[in-house]
This record gives structure tokens, C-alpha cells and sequence, in this order.
């Protein structure tokens, strides 16, 4: 058995490989006398009909097959071990041919990881624009946790103001043809924080319950519905209730509501809160100062991606664009026509291209400083993932035995904060 090796320009290894006769006819007795296992031939038992009724009844090229699969993998895991390859795929079968002198030929390739020389990682000065809480943030958190806590109450003798909940009906118009889904009887709209057409909400201010008029919008360019985009609309309502918010007092009795207990006081609770604000700033400086540090790896390290893996992660990057269409209901073929052909392609294959090379870099920095993923650390992330669905961490397991390729994406998703930590606690970060 010989296999000579070749690296070509496209970062593969083509192997040339020949296994002599002697070995191709063990494997091939062998490959017989296990087909013969589990096929049902007239007139033998399984595992006694001889060699010739074997191959008459499944035809050569099935042994042959078997053949394959009981010598290659075996042969493809040696060769790339005993030559220190730094594989990134499993090597693809591109032809063989089994010789009349009872030989077998084969050619084969396999993709190694782009070669790179890392930068400096470590010690590295990130200045950052630093985020900082404004002096109200408190005071907002607060407001909204009594807005959260708030009742609806109905008003009487005045009309509606800015702030204020409407019940209303209404129906609207494009050049005098109802629109579709464009009515309904007794909608209650938020006017301070209304997601209707622009100019909708405002022209509900100021009128008084029971009140029928008539108002004039535009629907925007950007419309979902093709056929009404920037047109002008008329839409009929009628007043029906005006309800305006109720604050609670900020007392520890409203701390206890928001903790289930956990707040007995109101300086309790601002305590959990200033926690939340803090951690929320740090979290926001990390983010900026993690671009920073990645843009310049980046930018300082010379890699050579292959066309194969940009057209891999782009396919991948194309099948999570259409899980998701699907999921919100869209037609993910004319989402992408109305996108635009080459420039979205153009687009994503640079997006591939940058997320290929983060990830070897990643997985680089991980193998010098032995940063590896533990099961506590898988264990943790399915938890934060139930959490996060609203679902039990053997929903998760069950998910991930079911699709191995989930829990590649998690340990990718694991060895990536990881090691993006690593980065953060290694850098001297400051003010710009």
C-alpha cells in the first residue's frame, strides 16, 4: 500500500493512493463473507452461500463498495496522522478504479486549514469610547417598573391627550377601495407608544369619546404590502373609551410585587437595580473593546480562505436566512430576488469570509493557551438556552442528540466567549 501526497494552490492535499493485490482480495473476501451476513439468498442459509452466488446475487461493484469503506477510512486516518495534516473536512473519494492485476487505484483530497502567523494577542491597548449610564438611568429603571405595575383606568370629561389609551373602530381607505386587514372594531391603541402608520396615533389626540371623524396618512414607502406603499389613505374612527395610566407609589410594598418577595424594601430594590446598571455598563464597554480587539486581529493577520470553505459557510449562512423567513412566514426566494442578486452574494461571501477567519483565530489562541470547553461549561450554556426558550435542559439534550451539528454550534459558541475573555482580561483597555 503506497500514498504519495501533493498540496495544490486551493490549501488541499491530493493523495494518489494504490493498494496492492494481496491486500484488496483479503479485504474483498472478507467484504463477501460479510454481505453474505445479511442477504437472503435462495436456497442457503445466511453466511453460507459461496463466494460466486454472493456476487451474482448483489452484483461486484457492491462488494467493491464495501471494499472502499473497509480499507479508505482507515488508510485516510493513518495517512493524515503519520503527515501531521491539519485537516478541516474529511477527505472526498475523487476516483478509483480496481486494476486487472487485482490492484486498487484511488485518488482522493482533503482540505487542510489555512496556514497564518498570529499577531500580538496579548497586552494589547484598545481604547474605547466608554460607555457610560446617564445620571437618569435610575430614575427610568424605576419608572419603569411602575409603568409595569401600572392599572388602566377609564377617563371622563376631557378629551384624549398624548399619553392616553383609545379604544376605537376604525376602517381604512386607498383611492376609495377598502384595505385589506385595514378595519377593526374596538382596537385599543397605546398613543404614546403607537406601532400604526406615522401620523396615525397623533390625530387621535384632542378628540372626545364617542367622537366620529375622518384622518389623512400616507403609508410609507417601505411597506410590507406592495400594492399600498407610499400611497395616501383615509381612514374613518370612531371614539369609543379614552383610559389613562395609573402609577403605583414607589413604597416597599411595590418592591415586594416586583421580587415575588425577593425586595423587601425600596432601597433593596435600587441596590438590585444600580447591580443591573453597573453590569450593563460593563457588558456594553466589553462589546466595544472585543470589536476593537477582533477588527485589528484581523486586519493584522494574513490568511488565505479557499473557495470551498467561503461557499460552505455561505451556504450555512443561506439556510439560517431561510429557517428564518420561514418561521415569520416570508417567501425566502422572493425576499432574496428583491434583495438583489450579486450584491447580496457579494455581500455575504465577505461576511463568511470574516467569519471563517474569526474563527481560526479563535481556535488558535484556544490551542497555545490550552483554553478548552468543559462539560460544566456545556451544562451551563443549556441552561442558559432553557431559560432562554422557556424550556427544560433535557428538551435541549434530546435537540442536540438529534442534530449533532447543535452541538458544534454550541462548543463554537463556548470556545468563542471563552476565549473573547480571555482577550478582554489580556488587554489594557482605556478611554479615547
Amino acid at each position: 500500500m503506497s500514498v504519495n501526497l501533493e498540496k495544490n494552490e486551493n490549501n488541499e492535499v491530493l493523495m494518489d493512493i494504490k493498494v496492492d493485490a494481496n491486500e484488496v482480495k483479503s479485504a474483498y473476501d472478507r467484504a463477501c463473507k460479510r454481505v453474505s451476513q445479511y442477504v437472503n439468498i435462495p436456497g442457503f442459509r445466511k453466511g453460507k452461500a459461496p463466494q460466486k452466488i454472493v456476487e451474482k446475487h448483489v452484483g461486484v461493484e457492491y462488494i467493491q463498495r464495501d471494499v472502499l469503506d473497509a480499507i479508505l477510512p482507515k488508510l485516510f486516518t493513518e495517512t493524515i496522522k503519520s503527515n501531521n495534516l491539519d485537516t478541516i473536512t474529511d477527505p472526498s473519494l475523487d476516483f478509483f478504479k480496481f486494476e486487472d492485476d487485482g490492484s486498487l487505484t484511488a485518488k482522493a483530497k482533503v482540505e487542510l486549514r489555512p496556514e497564518f502567523t498570529l499577531p500580538e494577542y496579548k497586552g494589547m491597548d484598545v481604547k474605547i469610547e466608554m460607555f457610560k449610564q446617564p445620571e437618569d438611568a435610575m430614575d427610568k429603571e424605576i419608572e419603569s417598573i411602575r409603568e409595569r405595575y401600572s392599572k388602566l383606568e377609564k377617563v371622563e370629561g376631557r378629551v384624549s391627550n398624548d399619553k392616553d389609551f383609545v379604544n376605537i373602530d376604525f376602517e381604512g381607505f386607498v383611492d376609495g377601495e377598502a384595505i385589506k386587514g385595514g378595519a377593526a372594531k374596538g382596537y385599543m391603541l397605546d398613543l404614546a407608544h403607537s406601532n400604526f402608520i406615522p401620523g396615525f396615533a397623533e390625530q387621535l389626540v384632542g378628540k372626545e369619546i364617542g367622537s366620529e371623524f375622518t384622518i389623512q396618512v400616507k403609508f410609507p414607502e417601505e411597506y410590507h404590502d406592495e400594492k399600498i406603499q407610499g400611497k395616501d389613505a383615509e381612514f374613518k374612527i370612531k371614539l369609543n373609551e379614552i383610559k389613562e395610566r395609573i402609577l403605583p407609589e414607589l413604597n416597599d410594598e411595590l418592591a415586594k410585587k416586583v421580587g415575588s418577595g425577593q425586595f423587601e424594601t425600596v432601597e433593596a430594590l435600587k441596590e438590585d437595580i444600580k447591580t443591573y446598571l453597573e453590569a450593563s455598563e460593563k457588558a456594553e464597554n466589553d462589546k466595544r473593546a472585543t470589536t476593537v480587539i477582533y477588527d485589528r486581529l484581523l486586519a493584522e493577520t494574513e490568511m488565505k480562505i479557499q473557495d470551498a470553505m467561503i461557499n460552505r459557510e455561505v451556504g450555512a449562512m443561506m439556510n439560517e436566512m431561510r429557517q428564518k423567513a420561514e418561521l415569520q412566514g416570508q417567501n425566502f426566494d422572493e425576499l432574496m430576488k428583491k434583495e438583489g442578486g450579486e450584491t447580496l452574494d457579494a455581500e455575504m461571501r465577505a461576511e463568511a469570509e470574516k467569519r471563517i477567519k474569526t474563527a481560526l483565530i479563535i481556535g488558535d489562541i484556544a490551542k497555545k493557551e490550552g483554553i478548552k470547553v468543559e462539560g460544566a461549561d456545556v451544562e451551563g450554556k443549556m441552561m442558559e438556552i432553557s431559560r432562554l426558550y422557556g424550556t427544560s435542559p433535557e428538551e435541549i439534550v434530546k435537540e442536540i442528540q438529534q442534530n449533532p451539528n447543535l452541538f458544534y454550534s454550541l462548543n463554537q459558541q463556548i470556545m468563542g466567549q471563552k476565549v473573547t475573555k480571555f482577550l478582554l482580561d489580556n488587554a489594557n483597555i482605556s478611554s479615547k
